[in-house]
């Protein structure tokens, strides 16, 4: 029996023999399709990377789940790309000043903030994708604060945020229901003289998660989360080769590993799909 091409990569193949084609009787829509390619591929691993960073493996997951999930994402993918004001019209746009070229009208008169799915489309990748865009936005001026303060840079620690709530989706609560504002997950020892969220999360020990209950810090808003964030990384000398070693996504999440920031094993890897993401996001947003 021969080999059987999945028929993503033979869609693939043709959209790129086509592409090639079409470039050389019209070098514009050439120019448009490939920016729809750029923006499905994007989309497609923001999606994975949120879906990383936010689920979590159980028992029935496998080879089978894990490529149909694969393949839901790629379709979701595709239905978000190419709208009017999307992100292909942004690099489109790029691409023809690039080249030389005067950006097209439709690429101008649409903000990218209008992006609407089509009757019928999945909505919930969108929303997702849209949250974590306004996460960025939400937070950036109080990070670009904590980066004077600390020295790591502001997309660092917004996705270092994103990782640790979940895009603001798991955020700890008082309990009352209102949340503490503390977006770092950082506990309150002995020292800590504030206020006061306790609630039951997740620790791995010799690498198997249990729940437990602990406290963590209560702040009176977010600027505060990431004022006290700083000031931890800064003045701990726990976290000093964190600062040291924050040149690169890499680095910086692999530094908190080392400092025992998080018990999870597979935290330095998670956080830098995070941050990476967040980076994609703010590129796009620029």
């Amino acid at each position: 029996m021969g080999i059987v091409s999945p028929p993503a990569m033979s869609a693939d193949m043709r959209g790129i023999e086509a592409l090639r084609s079409s470039a050389a009787r019209d070098p514009k829509a050439a120019l448009k399709e490939a920016a729809k390619q750029f923006e499905a591929i994007f989309m497609q691993e923001l999606m994975k990377s949120m879906r990383q960073a936010t689920l979590s493996s159980g028992m029935l997951d496998n080879a089978g789940t894990k490529m149909g999930t694969d393949m839901l994402d790629t379709q979701f993918a595709q239905q978000m790309t190419g709208l009017p004001g999307g992100l292909s019209d942004v690099i489109a746009r790029q691409l023809e000043r690039q080249m030389g070229g005067t950006p097209a009208p439709s690429a101008l008169q649409a903000p990218a903030a209008a992006l609407v799915l089509p009757r019928g489309a999945a909505a919930e990748p969108a929303a997702a994708g849209s949250r974590a865009a306004q996460f960025v936005q939400d937070h950036s001026e109080s990070a670009r604060a904590a980066e004077a303060a600390s020295g790591i840079p502001a997309s660092f620690m917004v996705a270092q945020a994103a990782h640790e709530s979940g895009w603001g989706k798991r955020e700890i609560l008082n309990a009352d229901g209102s949340t503490s504002h503390n977006l770092f997950g950082i506990k309150a020892g002995p020292g800590w003289k504030g206020a006061v969220a306790e609630i039951t999360t997740t620790e791995y020990v010799n690498g198997e998660p249990q729940k437990v209950v602990a406290k963590f810090r209560a702040y009176n808003s977010y600027a505060e989360s990431f004022n006290d964030y700083a000031r931890l990384m800064r003045d701990s000398p726990r976290y000093s080769q964190v600062v040291a070693n924050a040149s690169t996504p890499q680095g910086f999440s692999e530094g908190l590993q080392r400092a025992g920031y998080a018990t999870d094993p597979a935290y330095a890897e998670k956080l830098t799909r995070v941050i990476n993401t967040t980076l994609r996001l703010q590129r796009a947003m620029s």
